[in-house]
């Protein structure tokens, strides 16, 4: 018995002294074969779109920026004036988009918008960047606008005093 014994395990280390191994055939990879099992999409918070994130304006009513991003996930309590929206997800590709945008707010108007924690958000589509070009041009367009208008205002306003200075004067003049 002693002899089949040390036989037995001394087979597996002689066959590890040999020469040469005979090589294995290469095998198609696991992946080619097996298909990999659907990983569904899991959100967890506020979903949110750089898009719609830039469209934030400071000024902006509580209602308007409720229906350009929607509810935030979180109104503390202690901070009437702080929304917060929190966002964990973890696509079926398995990256990791976390993020947080705060919004602060005074007499329910937009004062403060915080994108620090908006990085891992996915960057603008090409037809997204056209779509923010125009919405820039169009903004852009408007305040040069506006500040024509408000000088125009300023012009007339200021002849308007100068003539009322003159038919004041002269009115003077015709009482004397």
């Amino acid at each position: 018995m002693n002899k089949l014994t040390l036989i037995v395990f001394s087979l597996p280390f002689l066959s590890a002294c040999s020469p040469s191994m005979p090589e294995l055939p290469d095998l198609p990879s696991m992946s080619d074969i097996i298909p990999t099992p659907y990983k569904a999409d899991i959100y967890q918070g506020s979903v949110l779109e750089r898009f719609k994130i830039n469209q934030l304006k400071v000024g902006m009513s509580k209602a308007q920026v409720q229906d350009l991003i929607g509810s935030p996930s979180v109104i503390d309590p202690f901070h009437n004036n702080q929304w917060d929206y929190i966002n964990y997800s973890t696509p079926g590709t398995g990256s990791i988009v976390h993020y947080r945008l705060t919004l602060a707010f005074d007499n329910a108007t937009l004062t403060k918008i915080n994108t620090t924690g908006t990085d891992s958000l996915p960057q603008l589509t090409d037809a997204e960047k056209v779509l923010e070009g125009k919405r820039i041009a169009e903004e852009k367009a408007r305040a040069e606008a506006a500040a024509k208008a408000k000088i125009e205002a300023q012009r007339i306003a200021k002849e308007k005093a100068i003539a009322a200075a003159k038919a004041k004067a002269e009115a003077e003049q015709l009482a004397k």
